[in-house]
């Protein structure tokens, strides 16, 4: 069964999805989200959306910050910063003001980084496999 989830207006209020729960449905937020567990939906979020390092995500994730130590499969739309911290494992495009990946982070799909003055994206680069391809041409 699915549902949609939504917190009350100006709440500000953080929703925790726990280890070892699954939810089906879309997320809406004022508040911080964090998400431990699974999440087969979309996450709209007005503040910062945390998937923690045994939280999964199969849909969009849209919010102003976000950090991801687990695995998504989707698209990530971030207006500030988004970091992509060691181990987790990302599948989609990324679309942020600012990206931060760690070295042991896994991304596949195309990253395009959006300018704070006027919101236009710029596409940057298409995925980390092709960023290490193209470091080796350059050794050569």
């Amino acid at each position: 069964m699915s549902s949609d989830v939504s917190s009350a207006p100006g709440s500000g209020a953080a929703t925790i999805i726990a280890a070892g729960t699954t939810l089906k449905g879309d997320i809406s937020s004022n508040g911080d989200i964090r998400i431990d567990g699974h999440l087969q939906g979309n996450i709209q979020c007005q503040a910062k959306v945390v998937i923690g390092s045994n939280g999964s995500v199969e849909g969009d994730i849209s919010g102003q910050q976000a950090d991801i130590m687990g695995k998504v499969s989707g698209t990530i739309k971030v207006k500030e910063l988004l970091q992509l911290k060691g181990g987790s494992n990302v599948n989609g495009n990324l679309y942020a003001g600012k990206l931060q990946i760690e070295p042991s982070a896994n991304f596949n799909g195309q990253c395009h980084m959006t300018t704070a003055s006027n919101g236009q994206v710029n596409e940057v680069a298409a995925s980390k496999k092709e960023k290490e391809a193209a470091k080796e041409l350059q050794k050569a």
